[in-house]
């Protein structure tokens, strides 16, 4: 079968989009793929149409369990059934049932951490993978925007499931993030496509305000006045649930927070209201969007300056999938600088915490399970996850961990120090982030051409509607005299059992 024929008979599409047929074809033909494709352009079916033509398990490493849940609910609802996620959410019955059985499901999706359990990766062995996915590539890379240090174990990995056939994902990406996947996958050889992350149909807008008051007003201006439906980001999950009660305050209603902090049955629900257009608007920290497959989305304001352009990009790429106008606004204030800056710090352990979690381990003279050191920290201590993962990833380098346990005895005199630089490095790389941010933001230039420039394109400004600094008429964005649906939220449970009864009809 051809795969036109294959596109149009189990996903319905008539036509590939951008790169999409040359990825797939590289991947049919035995090579190696790295690719970047903006936002929002279909990257999930340069692995899912090959999977039905390989005949072996396709595995996708992916970052976030809200994703993976989100893309194994969409292919279920088209009709497939051998899908699996590898994830806290499995009951430990259903999971060793799973891994006895890896070899009978076409898409296995796997996070990075649990591919650090020898057991699991056993059983991907037996089941004979295919193809080896690692959705959201940047996170390999040291300058990657979403840091993740189990995901540079995964050119291991992928040798020790015999090295199949190996693509490479991700929508944004500079040059040296590139060449950091390419080195840290390992890969003999690898096919490049690399596409421009320009999106020509969103417009860019920076407002400068005087005071966090401001930024309220201007905030309530604009989601009174544009159209919909729009996500508006925040900093902190406080923020989400605050500005969610300013709107409502002030006649909005049809809006609902989202962030990490919240029970997954409740995110599940408010992603699913705001697919299915009962909701207008999210507020959400950078936890809400990714492979969240909304096609209508008209706007997206930052409501507090991210921390870096890679950041920017994806979340402006949640606009306009349906190739309609839509637009970006950041609502930008000096005082911003000093929050993104604690934001930095607090991404990262201080000296301190390094030093109490050595001093602790070493405290001990026999072996310690790992999962009792992680409950340790985590839980009696009160350590941040991602404090605790940097800490780990260089006991797994200097071989302290072994079979799941700590050896205190084999932590190194200067292993201190070694992480202490290790961080102060990727604050100085974070803080040179910022800097770019703040250059796109303060620049009277085209904001395209800057935006672009960064990830090493070529960049010019639109013909209309480009940016605030070309030219852009806001009355192309604003509502029409339409009226939507209304809705009212009926609590938690009640519209979780709706939504479940509407999926089983």
């Amino acid at each position: 079968m051809k795969i036109e024929q294959l596109l149009q008979k189990q996903f319905g599409y008539s036509q590939f989009r951008l790169g999409q047929k040359e990825i797939i074809q590289d991947i049919l033909t035995g090579h190696n793929v790295l690719a970047v494709l903006p936002t929002g352009t279909g990257k999930s079916l340069c692995y899912q149409l090959p999977a039905y033509l390989l005949n072996r398990p396709v595995l996708i490493v992916s970052p976030l369990i809200s994703l993976m849940e989100d893309q194994v609910q969409q292919l279920k609802a088209s009709g497939e059934k051998r899908v699996i996620a590898l994830n806290s959410f499995l009951q430990q019955e259903e999971k060793q049932r799973a891994l006895k059985n890896l070899a009978f499901y076409r898409f296995i999706y796997a996070s990075p951490e649990i591919l650090q359990n020898a057991v699991v990766v056993e059983a991907l062995k037996q089941a004979k993978v295919g193809l080896f996915v690692v959705d959201e590539a940047h996170c390999i890379s040291q300058w990657g925007h979403d840091f993740r240090l189990d995901y540079l174990q995964l050119g291991d990995i992928w040798k020790e499931l015999g090295s199949p056939l190996c693509l490479a994902l991700t929508g944004t990406a500079t040059r040296e993030v590139v060449e950091d996947i390419k080195r840290y996958l390992s890969l003999p050889a690898v096919n490049e496509h690399i596409y421009s992350m320009n999106r020509s149909n969103i417009a860019m807008k920076v407002d400068f305000v005087a005071s966090i008051e401001e930024k309220k007003e201007k905030l309530l201006m604009y989601v009174s006045e544009l159209q919909g439906p729009g996500i508006i980001y925040c900093s902190s999950r406080s923020w989400t649930e605050a500005l969610t009660q300013l709107l409502k305050e002030n006649g909005i209603q049809r809006v609902q927070y989202y962030h990490g902090g919240m029970e997954p049955n409740e995110r599940m629900l408010v992603q699913q209201q705001f697919l299915e257009n009962q909701l207008d608007i999210i507020c959400c920290t950078s936890a809400f969007g990714m492979g969240v497959n909304k096609s209508n989305v008209r706007f997206v304001i930052h409501f507090h300056t991210p921390t870096q352009l890679e950041a920017y990009v994806q979340e402006i790429g949640r606009s306009g999938r349906d190739q309609r106008n839509s637009i970006a606004i950041l609502l930008y204030a000096e005082g911003d600088d000093d929050f993104a800056h604690s934001l930095l710090e607090i991404e990262l352990p201080s000296s301190d915490i390094i030093l109490y979690c050595l001093s602790y381990l070493r405290n001990h003279d026999q072996a310690i399970p790992l999962k009792q050191v992680e409950s340790h920290f985590l839980y009696t201590v009160g350590i941040q996850e991602t404090h605790w993962r940097f800490i780990r990833y260089y006991l797994y380098r200097e071989n302290v961990v072994k079979n799941e346990h700590v050896q205190p005895w084999k932590i190194p005199e200067s292993m201190h120090e070694t992480i202490v630089a290790a961080v102060n490095k990727r604050l100085r790389n974070k803080h040179d982030k910022y800097r770019a941010m703040k250059g796109f933001i303060e620049t009277k230039e085209c904001r395209r051409h800057v935006l672009l420039g960064y990830f090493d394109e070529t960049g010019k400004s639109e013909l209309e509607n480009c940016c605030d600094c070309c030219g852009l008429d806001l009355e192309n964005y604003k509502k029409t005299n339409g009226e939507q649906e209304q809705w009212t939220f009926q609590g938690w449970e009640l519209e979780l059992a709706r939504l479940l009864r509407q999926g089983e009809i």
